[in-house]
Order: C-alpha cells, then structure tokens, then sequence
C-alpha cells in the first residue's frame, strides 16, 4: 500500500484523526482509481472533494466543452475556462487543488465499447451522466466487471444517490439489486425532459454530488453502510430526506 509523504499527512491531517478513517484509510484513499462519468452539475463537486480527500488517481469521462450557461452548477469550470474541454479544465482545476492527485482525461462518451477497452483499469465508478443510456450502461458494465457504481440525478429542485454492487450478497446471503431492479427500463424518448428545457437549481447537484462523493469515500475506505440497496431521495424544496429500500427482482419462473 503507498506511504503517505509528510506533506500528505499534513493534508489529510483531518482525516487520519478520525478513529474510523485513520492513516490505512488515508492510504486506501491515495490507492484508489476512480472513474467519474461527466464533469458536469454532479460530477463536479464529487471530482473537487475526492481531489481534496486525496483518492490518487481520478478518471474523467467528458467529451463536451464549457459553456456560459454550465458555470450555475459546474463549480469546477470557471469563466477563464470557457470554451475548453471540461475534461481539461477539471483537470486543471484538481492540480490547483492538489498535486498529489493524478488525472486520467477521456474525451468520449461513456459505454460498452469505452467500458471494455478501460474499465478494468479503476476500483470504483461515479455516475454523473444526465441520461438514462449512459446510466443503464454504467450499471451494465461495472455489474459485468463486479466494480462498485455510485450513481445519482437530479431534477429541477430534487435529486437522488444509491450504491450499486449487485455483483455482491447482503448479511442475510440474498443478491444485491442491479440499476434495473430500480429501474426496469428506461422511460420513453422525451418523457423526462432534461434541465435545459426545465432549469434546474445551481445548489442542489452540489449537495447530490457531494452525498455521491461521501458514498465513494465510505466505499474505499471501508467505513459505514453505503447505500446499496437504498434509495436516497433528497427534496430541496421541502429540505428533506427520505430513504427507500428496493430489492433484487426474481425472475418468473418459466412455464
């Protein structure tokens, strides 16, 4: 497991003084390559606090530019960085961060094929996408390369989370639930319309992608219960949170 350098334990000083984190937790954090899908609304806080919390290696997967109407929401970008590509400008703003993190930049667009060719490669997956294709094959792939998937979305004032690792069974020996479990399938074309036709308030993906973040941490660190198996549903207008449990469907059994 990679040491930490004194300038790290420095750092992460407040994290290594948490009795449930400490410095094999801080190590575990620096080990750790993960994959973010979309450095947008939600991708960028969880990109900013994994950086500040010190997970060594970050993967960003982006192959849009920075446009005036993002910097609402996408606190990584900045209007210095307009017209440049978010993966580049993310990059650029977790070095300013923290230098001890490496950046891995993917100007693509997430699924199977990109799956196959990199996936392999991180412990865990953060779904920040804004669409149901990239969601059902990011669940799709890290179930396939039994790979732990936090994945949230937000609407105009309410978002959620959950943890996916239906690769997995719980204490009681059942399956984990996948994505599709939630979700059977997608809804159709056009039905759940996308915040550049609604709007969507700038705070709230930073208090979702922030719950993501937290999610990806207590997953590498080994601390806490993550959300599998739950769903957490935040609504911003009302300033609550509610918690659902859903399960792995059984298969009807053929006649």
């Amino acid at each position: 497991m990679d040491h930490l350098t004194s300038d790290e334990i420095e750092r992460y000083k407040r994290h290594i003084l948490l009795p449930e984190v400490g410095g094999e937790g801080q190590k575990k954090l620096k080990g750790a390559r993960v994959l973010v899908i979309g450095a947008g609304g939600l991708g960028a806080p969880v990109l900013h606090y994994l950086a500040a919390a010190g997970v060594g290696t970050l993967g960003i997967v982006d192959d849009d530019r920075v446009s005036l109407s993002n910097l609402q929401r996408q606190v990584i970008h900045d209007s210095g960085t307009l017209g440049e590509l978010k993966t580049q400008s993310a990059a650029d703003a977790i070095a300013r961060l923290n230098p001890h993190v490496r950046t891995l930049r993917f100007e693509d667009r997430f699924g199977p094929e990109f799956a196959a060719q990199h996936l392999a490669r991180f412990h865990l997956v953060i779904d920040g996408s804004d669409n149901f294709d990239t969601r059902y094959a990011a669940a799709d792939a890290t179930d396939a390369f039994k790979i732990p998937l936090v994945t949230g979305a937000v609407g105009r004032f309410d978002g959620t989370v959950t943890v996916l690792k239906p690769y997995e069974t719980d204490a009681e020996g059942r399956q984990n639930p996948r994505y599709r479990d939630l979700f059977p399938e997608a809804p159709p074309q056009g039905l759940v319309p996308v915040c550049a036709e609604t709007g969507v308030i700038g705070a709230l993906t930073g208090v979702i992608g922030t719950l993501m973040a937290m999610e990806a941490i207590k997953l590498i660190a080994g601390i806490g219960e993550p959300l599998v198996g739950r769903l957490l549903i935040y609504d911003a207008l009302a300033a609550t949170f509610n918690t659902i449990r859903y399960k792995r469907r059984m298969k009807p059994e053929s006649r």
